[in-house]
């Protein structure tokens, strides 16, 4: 089989490629370079290039706190590029995965969000996500809209390098601490979507690795499983400047997964212990 993926010099859309291949199957990797999903007419004509089986979506406008200032830019990559993609999927009756976030949520509560539960999103990114994944809904009917957590992989920058990084110039940092949920390792992932574009089990899912913490609690996690004696102080959001609100609740519930046939991805230790293992 044949795939399209988007933001291959991405975190994810790196492991998808990876996976892609493991299985025998090709992946037409493109980045902002090969194209632009805000240029509607090159993603017509790059998707049209070669007969595909499926796009995958990774790409994405992500930088949280930069979009408040740059909520333009931001739309037109998440909603308005993923609407140009979804547009030609339906002309060729191609099945859509489609990268989403916790962030569509309010975070209000405690209990886990379903997949199918209204969404509200706290700031420009989640919004603009949101939009993403009405539009992919208005245009199609083969499609996977997959939200995930606090990402990490080996393209790119996330959370556990920050903190490891940190190490080398403190050995106290401060980490929020009313903030709770999943992270999500891009290797681990990268499994799930191949192992949904492989079928026609089509919806919305939730997918993070299993287990709820802290961003507090991953940094002690980090720090204890990396072998490295930091002092880490826990803090309220309130007291992190951040210029986009983020919600407080991300636990997602992924019952739908294995009531679909997939499988859960493994514990968030678990995969931070592997992937400081191919890091170090």
């Amino acid at each position: 089989m044949r795939f399209l993926v988007t933001g291959v010099k991405g975190q994810l859309g790196h492991d998808v490629m990876e996976e892609l291949a493991l299985r025998g199957h090709e992946g037409v990797g493109v980045d902002v370079e090969e194209m632009d999903v805000t240029d509607a007419q090159a993603v017509d004509r790059t998707i049209r290039e070669k007969p595909l089986d499926g796009v995958i979506h990774c790409a994405a406008y992500t930088a949280v706190d930069a979009a408040e200032d740059d909520a333009d830019l931001c739309c037109r990559v998440n909603a308005d590029g993923t609407e140009n993609i979804a547009k030609v999927c339906r002309e060729l009756d191609l099945p859509m995965m489609y990268i989403s976030t916790d962030y569509v949520f309010d975070g209000e509560g405690e209990r886990p969000w379903e997949p199918e539960d209204s969404c509200n999103p706290l700031n420009v990114y989640g919004k603009s996500k949101f939009l993403g994944e009405k539009a992919v809904q208005k245009y199609l009917e083969k499609y996977y809209i997959v939200r995930i957590a606090w990402v990490f992989g080996l393209s790119g920058n996330n959370f556990i390098k920050a903190m490891l990084n940190k190490a080398k110039t403190t050995n106290k940092v401060s980490v929020v601490n009313d903030q709770i949920g999943s992270p999500t390792y891009t290797r681990d992932l990268a499994v799930l979507v191949v192992d949904m574009m492989e079928t026609d089990r089509y919806g919305v899912y939730h997918a993070t690795n299993e287990g709820i913490c802290t961003w507090y609690e991953f940094a002690k996690e980090i720090f204890a499983q990396a072998g490295i004696s930091m002092e880490v102080a826990p803090i309220s959001a309130d007291e992190y400047p951040a210029k986009a609100k983020r919600p407080h609740n991300s636990r997602m519930n992924k019952d739908k997964l294995e009531a679909a046939g997939f499988k859960r991805l493994p514990s968030w230790q678990d995969a931070l212990k592997r992937y400081l293992k191919l890091i170090s």
